[in-house]
């Protein structure tokens, strides 16, 4: 054998050790603990939204700052302050938010309502009960807004021409509205997209899943056996796989000990739904997620009593962390960014 060929195999071997040991593990996916690295610790802190798009992260606080940073520079963060030209909003409270080519949207929670694409205000609400939890979008002209109970329904703004304006839908595009229903804004997860189909998660006195398979034209609520009757009680967080596979995680923030009826899994995309995992950890959770390209067998979720693993579907797990977080978001397969109360964090997963 030469010496070229010694050198090109040397070269392809140690290629190969840097590529495992730095990738992600391959599948079958069983996870079992996570590395934490946190990128920004500041008591002052409050962050319930948090997005990723490519190489930057997104967060959305509670003061109306908006921190990004680039996933190689985590140490060079920017904050830009939001505020209203229309409203004198000293520190509007973000809660939820989307990141559509690189144009970023929230929206405040309370009244007045105000919706900001790229710091602008596009669309402004004022009523004593309006409050919108979540966002998201079906791509980058179509997305929603979801809000409680205002008016004889649930609010929803849809929007069909990138976010420049939004439209409030009208209560006959509900059936069987229910007084007081309303969502989560604990982390920015209560709305689940795959293609055309969207499924938003309420919760509170009544907890249901409103379903549409056309981008929000026409609506379908269905049923849940989560646990529900009491306005701190129902489905905090929803997340599909693909358009069969979900599950949905809640509880009593209450009381985050209880782990009674508060996760729901589905195979048939969210025709019925079933408790899973009854009367076994975690409690209540804020946030779940499906590990990608994991065949929808792992899951994550993460709460302010710490972070719980699943390498089966749902059907048991694993506390793997006390740290404490509101959401997470996955970079790859096996790492993600979380963000909380004080912290932002990045969370690689082995």
């Amino acid at each position: 054998m030469n010496l070229k060929s010694v050198v090109f195999q040397n070269l392809f071997l140690s290629f190969i050790i840097i590529t495992f040991f730095s990738s992600c593990q391959k599948i079958p996916f069983s996870f079992s603990k996570v590395d934490i690295n946190h990128v920004l610790l500041d008591s002052t802190l409050n962050i319930r939204a948090l997005e990723i798009n490519g190489n930057k992260v997104y967060n959305a606080t509670s003061k109306g700052e908006i921190y990004s940073f680039d996933i190689t520079k985590p140490d060079l963060i920017n904050v830009e302050q939001y505020n209203s030209e229309l409203d004198s909003v000293l520190y509007p409270n973000f809660r939820s938010m989307s990141i559509v080519n690189r144009n970023i949207f929230t929206i405040t929670i309370g009244n007045p309502a105000l919706l900001f694409k790229n710091g602008k205000v596009v669309y402004r609400e004022v009523n004593k009960n309006v409050f919108y939890d979540s966002m998201d979008f079906w791509n980058e002209n179509e997305g929603l807004v979801v809000g409680d109970f205002v008016n004889g329904c649930i609010s929803v703004l849809i929007t069909r021409d990138g976010g420049d304006t939004w439209k409030k839908l009208d209560c006959s595009n509900f059936d069987n509205p229910l007084p007081e229903e309303g969502f989560f804004a604990a982390s920015d997860t209560n709305i689940s997209i795959v293609d055309n189909r969207v499924w938003v998660a309420s919760g509170g006195i009544n907890s249901r899943i409103y379903y549409s398979d056309d981008k929000g034209k026409n609506w379908e609520i269905i049923n849940t056996p989560i646990i529900q009757g009491e306005a701190t009680k129902g489905i905090f967080s929803i997340d599909f796989y693909d358009k069969n596979n979900g599950f949905a995680i809640g509880g009593d923030y209450t009381k985050p000990l209880e782990n009674i009826s508060n996760k729901i899994s589905t195979s048939n995309g969210g025709k019925t739904w079933k408790t899973i995992a009854e009367k076994q950890d975690p409690g209540y959770r804020s946030c779940v997620q499906y590990f990608p390209n994991s065949n929808g067998k792992s899951l994550v979720a993460v709460g302010f009593n710490g972070i719980d693993i699943s390498n089966d579907g749902g059907h048991s797990w694993s506390h793997i962390s006390d740290q404490g977080y509101y959401t997470l978001r996955f970079l790859d397969d096996c790492s993600a960014y979380a963000a909380g109360n004080g912290k932002i964090s990045k969370l690689h997963f082995k």
